[in-house]
């Protein structure tokens, strides 16, 4: 199994173009507008995106190719199911990340909805921010993202280590933070806090303002 796996993802890296389900989008538009990060930067982590996105075409094709030929039950099968989470997560995660950047340095409108429930769960924007920017520090690779409580409309700041770990069940994602350190590394070093400066920086807050209306309007 160990030296299967190894050389169907080794494929994956080799491939340029997958036919699938999925199709990477573009962010180009976010080149050279976002004050404080670095545009090679940004190519790269582009480029890690569409690697998500092509794997988790790969991952579809060989799942059903597999059901077709009758394979289920075998632990080749099992190995792609358990990595289809970790591509798939990693495909979407990256478009909300980069979805909800290109801010200008706009703020947070303090009269929205948005805001006032920050200020009714967070006691306030500034509490709220101060927690988001602890959770994006904390030791490890992973995420911090602002989640909505679709049952109770209650928002919590949440670390998610792996791409497919502790996601909590039924949430919306409203902010997402790209803490691995691709995001950051090359131009910050180990200086984990001047990145998520420059993350705050370039939030875009009509992006996480109607992702939290959508919600709310369900």
């Amino acid at each position: 199994m160990r030296s299967f796996l190894l050389t169907f993802f080794s494929s994956l890296c080799l491939m340029s173009t997958v036919q699938g389900d999925y199709a990477a989008k573009s962010y180009d538009s976010l080149i050279g507008n976002l004050p404080g990060i670095d545009d090679q930067v940004l190519k790269m982590h582009f480029k890690l995106y569409q690697g998500y996105v092509a794997n988790t075409n790969k991952l579809l094709s060989s799942l059903k190719d597999m059901e077709k030929n009758g394979k289920l039950q075998t632990p080749e099968y099992a190995g792609l199911k358990r990595m289809f989470g970790w591509e798939w997560d990693g495909m979407r995660l990256h478009e909300f990340y980069f979805d909800n950047l290109g801010g200008n340095t706009k703020k947070l409108d303090p009269d929205s909805d948005l805001a006032k429930a920050i200020d009714r769960d967070f006691d306030s924007y500034d509490k709220w921010e101060k927690d988001f920017r602890a959770t994006g520090l904390i030791r490890g690779i992973g995420w911090s993202i602002l989640y909505l409580d679709g049952k109770t409309g209650r928002l919590m700041n949440t670390w998610i280590n792996e791409h497919d770990l502790g996601h909590l069940a039924g949430g919306t994602p409203i902010l997402i933070m790209d803490v691995f350190e691709h995001a950051y590394i090359t131009q910050y070093g180990l200086d984990r806090a001047k990145y998520i400066d420059a993350f705050f920086n370039n939030i875009n807050w009509d992006v996480a303002l109607q992702r939290f209306s959508e919600q709310q309007s369900r």
